[in-house]
């Protein structure tokens, strides 16, 4: 008798997870699950664009630096006017 109720849950738990597994592929393949996938990669893809956008404006500020102290003459050691970027050591 206990054989047979483990047998039934066990089997209940099956078919549901069956159930639940189907509903999540039709899902999937509506066009509104499609539209969410999408969705999602683009965010991700967003996210990481701008991460490296602000990287390489780092980069680019850095170097840009470097050269101003390497290159930019003795006695004037600022800025154009209108760069509100100080050098780094002044």
């Amino acid at each position: 008798m206990i054989r047979r109720l483990l047998y039934l849950a066990a089997g209940a738990a099956l078919g549901g997870y069956a159930v639940h597994r189907v509903h999540q592929a039709r899902r999937a393949l509506t066009p509104g699950g499609i539209a969410e996938r999408v969705e999602g990669r683009v965010g991700e893809y967003r996210g990481a664009l701008r991460e490296l956008n602000e990287d390489l404006a780092e980069a680019v500020r850095e170097q840009e630096e470097e050269l101003l102290r390497t290159y930019a003459p003795r006695r004037s050691r600022t800025l154009p006017p209108g760069e509100d970027r100080a050098l780094p050591g002044d």
